[in-house]
């Protein structure tokens, strides 16, 4: 598995890292675009997945307020990053409850392995964010049986 070592990172001012070319390139080269990520601030740690960006000849990846509030750290500070190979199948975790809705479902998961890469990963990260198991695991049937009915709009597939 491709990981690098760990390095010392800022924001830019844009909740956006500058990633080192060399990290960058090894990943690039690799074929990753999806990565996973482990930030390090004093002594709490934070693990999420994102994309590999290059813009203006630099590497970079974006990491919002709401990681800045986990790792409880200010725009300004310094902390240390290390990058991973992507080893899940849609580029972020997936939900126990919602992996269990997969699994026992064979039609919705079909029609959901037809949506693009994107739209798996936007209701994976919505379902997410549901604290209790059974909440992912209601919302995740109301994703499903939208999915069965036809309907492809994003805003609509969340809707009971």
């Amino acid at each position: 598995m491709l990981s690098s070592k760990r390095f010392t990172v800022h924001l830019d001012g844009t909740h956006g890292i500058h990633i080192p070319d060399a990290i960058g390139d090894a990943f690039a080269k690799a074929g990753h675009q999806r990565i996973a990520v482990r930030a390090y601030f004093e002594d709490r740690t934070l693990d999420f997945h994102c994309k590999l960006h290059r813009y203006k000849e630099r590497y970079l990846i974006t990491f919002g307020k709401r990681n800045q509030k986990a790792l409880g750290m200010y725009p300004s500070d310094f902390f240390e990053l290390q990058l991973f190979e992507d080893q899940t199948k849609y580029g972020v975790e997936v939900p126990e409850a919602f992996q269990a809705v997969l699994d026992s479902d064979p039609e919705g998961a079909a029609l959901f392995e037809n949506l693009t890469p994107g739209r798996k990963r936007g209701l994976i990260y919505y379902i997410a964010r549901f604290k209790r198991t059974q909440t992912q695991v209601d919302k995740t049937l109301i994703i499903f049986n939208n999915l069965k009915s036809g309907i492809k709009d994003p805003r609509l597939l969340i809707k009971a």
